[in-house]
């Protein structure tokens, strides 16, 4: 069973539309948003814990796929939801 992992770099509406798309996506079996190991700490700023819900912010996905197939469809899907909204997005095998 393909897992697909990616980071996204934006905003918490960002992250939950590419979530609620992947969601919709025929095939796929969980879609996780995996906890930040410490949350909210920027290191370009000496106020750290108060990170603005507007500012960008990296949220780390899961996917889990029946096939590659559908885990391709999940990797287009979600770069071209990304770009729609200016958002960062990398895929990768492990966090």
């Amino acid at each position: 069973m393909p897992l697909v992992r990616f980071r996204l770099t934006g905003s918490r509406a960002d992250a939950d539309a590419v979530i609620a798309l992947l969601h919709s996506i025929d095939g796929v079996e969980h879609v996780e948003e995996v906890d930040d190991l410490i949350p909210g700490m920027r290191d370009d700023s000496s106020s750290s814990e108060s990170v603005s819900d507007s500012e960008a912010r990296l949220y780390a996905i899961e996917v889990d796929t029946p096939d590659q197939r559908v885990a391709t469809t999940v990797r287009e899907y979600a770069g071209v939801v990304a770009r729609e909204l200016d958002a960062g997005i990398e895929f990768t095998d492990t966090f």
